[in-house]
């Protein structure tokens, strides 16, 4: 266990120090050293702390699901203003605070209420929503709005995010930076309402933001080993593509920039576009990058066999958050077979569990070797399996956990479990652990089908589904059915120019699993629906299941 805790913007202050003249973000026409970046993010601290922003009440006088500092709402697509928002506000002692972009009204008014925003960092293009929804947001007091190539005004009241900067010298605050400062992220929201999970800084570092080595999981022991790691660790180029509003790319960029990397953003960055990515990864010579399943997976290699682009400075694709099932692993590594892929599993409540690694001639999906603190619990949350188990349980972690959810004391209880003494995370996967000592991932239990009395893990159908040559992507969800209770539906996405029927998706799914997991309904659509991340959105998929057994005549 390490002896020193670590305040994250102590952590950033150190390497910086010690990397002033290395380049840290590179978007479009901006390259910022790590000199530039501590600049920005105090001068926004500095703003933010002169505006009457900080900590409010220290962590012993609060409960765990309790927050003493002010919040400060990231409305933002990828760019640095991004990553110095996070690091401004932990350098004022407030918390960032994530928004999905994609939010419509309600469902934005309702995240900046319930995460109790007391100012708002957003660019230009949000302004119009925002001003349908602020005299709903009394609480948010400052207005800091990020130019941008939409030419929206700013709204009455706003300030200009660089005259902002440019008011205020580049000190950091003395506010008494401590381990128990807090990092929250909401979750994506995809199967309920998004909650804000609430972890100690030292313990988020620790868990998901370089604190320790993936793999070999030994955590840093003092400030001076974290610059030394830095100055002379990986380094290293890493193309930033998943959004910066979701956990998985936050840990991602943090992770990169304690290890003293260059981050790079593709130029477009409202939507994930192959060829500005690849042309990034070209220009920059980029050594990582993160992806998110198929989903960003296929579109990718497809303009990777264009041949347009110099990618051998790749090395490593790391990829989270969804299934790139085994087949396009294999098409990925004959195309790039110097490259490793590596899988990584965790949540919101969890940080990093473990991780595999596939390489050319040796790949596989869902099982992943375990970090320390990864355990599966019996169904009842009373006891741990021991590997070989057969029945599944559920994932769970201890150690560097979340303190709960905001202002949500009986969910956090139930997250959170405490076992013979012993305090757990427990977001809702379903898992078994093999006698190999690996951890097989079945499922996100909520989203699973209770059909005839069997549990069907939606992520198991769809690798299975999505292993078909003409598919391209895939949703599943259930629908109520009058015999079965609920039935699994597919919601395809072909290959271009490609098909496949219904009797052939039945009978390619029908050799992975049994006949009580092979979906009964299939929906063909032009294009599946996710998150900017590429994360699944069951909510859509299940509506619209619904919506082809109504036009059909009804499900049963």
């Amino acid at each position: 266990m390490t002896t020193q805790e670590f305040n994250i913007a102590l952590t950033h202050e150190a390497i910086s120090e010690a990397l002033a003249d290395r380049e840290a973000i590179v978007w479009r026409d901006r390259r910022l050293t790590y000199g530039d970046l501590t600049d920005r993010s105090r001068r926004l601290a500095t703003y933010l702390h002169r505006a009457g922003f900080g900590v409010r009440r220290e962590r012993a006088d609060l409960a765990p699901h309790e927050s003493g500092q002010d919040h400060v709402a990231l409305y933002l697509y990828n760019g640095n203003e991004y990553l110095e928002g996070m690091l401004g506000a932990f350098k004022s002692r407030c918390v960032s605070v994530n928004v999905n972009y994609r939010y419509v009204a309600d469902e934005l008014r309702y995240l900046l209420q319930n995460s109790e925003s007391k100012a708002i960092i957003y660019h230009s293009k949000f302004a119009p929503l925002l001003a349908e929804i602020r005299d709903d947001l009394p609480e948010i007091t400052l207005w800091l709005q990020v130019a941008d190539d939409s030419g929206e005004p700013l709204l009455p009241g706003a300030v200009d995010y660089e005259e902002a900067l440019a008011s205020v010298p580049a000190d950091l605050p003395d506010v008494g930076h401590s381990p128990d400062d807090l990092y929250m992220i909401y979750t994506g929201g995809t199967t309920g309402m998004p909650k804000g999970v609430l972890w100690r800084q030292h313990d988020i570092f620790m868990s998901a933001m370089g604190g320790r080595t993936p793999g070999v999981w030994d955590p840093v022991t003092s400030y001076d080993e974290v610059v030394d790691r830095a100055v002379n660790g990986m380094g290293g180029v890493m193309l930033m593509i998943p959004p910066l509003m979701h956990g998985a790319a936050q840990w991602s960029a943090f992770i990169l920039m304690h290890q003293g990397a260059k981050l790079v953003i593709p130029d477009e960055n409202r939507r994930m576009d192959p060829a500005s990515v690849l042309r990034a990864l070209e220009r920059e010579k980029a050594s990582t990058m993160t992806v998110t399943g198929n989903a960003v997976m296929r579109p990718l290699l497809d303009e990777m066999k264009t041949e347009k682009y110099d990618l051998s400075s790749l090395t490593i694709i790391g990829n989270g958050s969804a299934i790139m099932t085994e087949e396009l692993k294999a098409e990925v590594l004959d195309f790039l077979p110097n490259t490793l892929i590596n899988d990584s599993v965790g949540a919101s409540e969890t940080g990093a569990q473990g991780s595999h690694l596939s390489v050319k001639g040796a790949t596989s999906t869902g099982r992943f070797g375990t970090g320390p603190g990864l355990v599966v619990l019996d169904v009842f949350m009373e006891k741990l399996h021991e590997p070989g188990h057969e029945e599944p349980g559920w994932m769970a972690q201890s150690g560097w956990v979340p303190l709960g959810y905001l202002n949500d004391p009986e969910k956090s209880a139930r997250t959170f479990p405490v076992i013979d003494g012993q305090r757990y995370a427990v977001p809702g996967d379903r898992a078994r652990l093999l006698e190999s000592g690996e951890m097989e991932l079945l499922g996100r239990d909520s989203v699973s089908i209770n059909t005839g009395g069997e549990k069907v893990f939606v992520e198991e159908v769809e690798k299975a589904v999505a292993s078909h040559p003409a598919v391209r992507d895939v949703n599943v969800a259930g629908r109520p059915h009058e015999r079965w209770g609920n039935e699994v539906v597919a919601v395809v996405e072909f290959v271009e120019g490609v098909s496949a029927t219904e009797a052939e998706l039945v009978a390619h799914v029908g050799k992975a699993l049994a006949p009580y997991k092979v979906p009964k309904g299939w929906v063909m659509v032009d294009r599946i629906q996710r998150s900017p991340s590429g994360k699944a959105d069951y909510r859509w998929a299940k509506k619209l299941a619904a919506e082809a057994a109504e036009s059909a005549g009804g499900a049963g």
